[in-house]
């Protein structure tokens, strides 16, 4: 019997030539996605939104005449003596507010309450939706800071609406810049300059309105010894004060008198220089310097008098 011959182990044939794979391309190409962006509208204000933004948008804006009236009625009503002695110390400690400052503000929201009675139908504009049918939003174009009304105040009231008026104009019916504002008055004073009324060696009582150099002068009176274009300079018993014509009240006297109270004064000022002088000297000097008349009762006379004996002064004056 023949053996069957072993089978052959059939080996699976395979290619000799390896598979080429394939490259890559040296630059990939930028896979682009389509990304769908739902537009979503922005809905409109609502009557009761407007009105809020109007009343938000006028209490920042308004913000210093805010202030100013509340200093004004601090100072006024004298809220602050229970921790302060004077105003000024008051909103220094308290605000850090310089010496000047709260009168600025002060002053500030005087002019914008002369502005809100003076001002007319031009002043306001319209704040409607676009899409929606609202009520008419009426805003007043009032300054919006106290750099804006400080010009101002170098202005007579009825001047005030004047230089305001053209300002607003002057920008489009927008807020104006404190520099436009300027620019204003300046043009105003010189096309209606007046000359200064008062003249050298009249008489004058000094009316403080808010300066506070002049505070606790209230009814000083005093001898105008400089004549400025807007400003007098005064001598009065205790010092000279550079004030604007608005912080002077003439009392009107004839030359004579002038001259009396003018003779009157240089007393007082040198009794007033006197140093180390008794506290009763200052009780004198202080009813005298606020008592605006040509001539001194008999009483007051010999006081007077007897002080400057007292300290060597015979109250002679050279004229």
């Amino acid at each position: 019997m023949t053996p069957t011959p072993p089978r052959q182990k059939t080996a699976t044939a395979t290619s000799a030539t390896p598979k080429r794979k394939q490259k890559q391309p040296q630059h990939e190409q930028a896979q682009v996605v389509t990304v769908e962006v739902v537009s979503q509208e922005v809905p409109e204000l609502s009557q009761e939104e407007q009105r809020d933004r109007a009343r938000l948008e006028e209490k920042v804006e308004t913000a210093f005449y805010e202030a100013g009236c509340a200093l004004r009625e601090l100072r006024d009503r004298r809220l602050y003596r229970s921790t302060h002695k004077t105003f000024e110390e008051y909103c220094k400690e308290r605000f850090g507010f310089e010496r000047r400052h709260p009168y600025r503000l002060i002053e500030a929201a005087g002019v914008v309450d002369n502005l809100k009675k003076m001002c007319p139908i031009w002043t306001q504009k319209n704040v409607v939706s676009k899409t929606v049918t609202v009520e008419t939003v009426g805003t007043s174009v009032l300054p919006t800071s106290e750099g804006q009304v400080r010009p101002l105040t170098t202005l007579e009231p009825q001047e005030q609406q004047k230089a305001w008026q053209q300002a607003v104009e002057a920008v489009g019916g927008k807020v104006p810049s404190g520099r436009v504002v300027k620019d204003v008055v300046d043009k105003i004073r010189e096309r209606t300059k007046i000359p200064n009324p008062y003249r050298k060696g009249e008489i004058c009582i000094l009316v403080p309105r808010d300066n506070p150099d002049l505070r606790g002068k209230s009814g000083y009176w005093g001898v105008i010894t400089h004549v400025g274009d807007f400003s007098c300079t005064v001598q009065t018993w205790d010092g000279d004060y550079t004030v604007k014509i608005e912080h002077l009240k003439t009392l009107e006297l004839l030359d004579d008198d002038c001259k009396s109270m003018q003779q009157l004064c240089m007393r007082l000022r040198r009794l007033h220089q006197v140093a180390d002088h008794d506290p009763a000297v200052d009780w004198l000097l202080q009813g005298l310097g606020k008592q605006a008349k040509p001539y001194l009762s008999a009483l007051q006379a010999r006081l007077l008098g007897a002080m400057e004996r007292e300290y060597g002064l015979d109250g002679k004056q050279k004229k």
